[in-house]
């Protein structure tokens, strides 16, 4: 039933315990200097960007952080561009993330599809919870605060020598 517990599982449970505490805060406290309001938001977000960017190795690491670095760049252009002339709503939501996947596509990148689609949902339902926030700094909020934790992961990665 359980398996063998190595070395480099205790690594990995304590560089993705280490990124979590390390993105929330960076992304809470990023987020509360440009909108106070929304710095729980920014904090989970940095923190899902840091979990999914973190992988056993350090080239799976680096590739996982393009994959949400990029992917959060279109995510949040096609969201920013939408709010600005529409309002958030579940069918918008749903259009946005269509348009998405088919500019990953159209730009050869269609790996990046899965996580550019998260963002536009994130950016979408923040939105949808308060319509009081602009568009854009919205989308550059979550474009950041997903940098944030991509850029935590790939450092605790780079930090930590791998078994050899």
């Amino acid at each position: 039933m359980w398996g063998k517990m190595t070395p480099n599982a205790f690594r990995i449970a304590l560089q993705s315990a280490l990124v979590s505490l390390l993105a929330y805060w960076a992304g809470s406290y990023f987020t509360r200097l440009v909108q106070g309001s929304e710095s729980q938001i920014g904090a989970l977000w940095a923190t899902i960007s840091g979990v999914v960017v973190l992988q056993a190795t350090r080239r799976e690491t680096v590739a996982s952080a393009w994959l949400r670095v990029l992917g959060s760049l279109i995510g949040a252009i096609v969201c920013a561009a939408y709010l600005s002339f529409l309002p958030s709503s579940p069918l918008g939501m749903a259009f946005s993330i269509g348009i998405t996947v088919l500019l990953c596509h159209a730009f050869r990148v269609p790996d990046h599809a899965r996580l550019a689609s998260i963002t536009v949902a994130v950016i979408m339902v923040v939105s949808m919870a308060d319509s009081r926030i602009e568009p854009l700094i919205n989308a550059v909020l979550r474009f950041v605060e997903s940098c944030i934790g991509t850029a935590l992961a790939v450092l605790a990665v780079l930090a930590w020598s791998e078994p050899t």
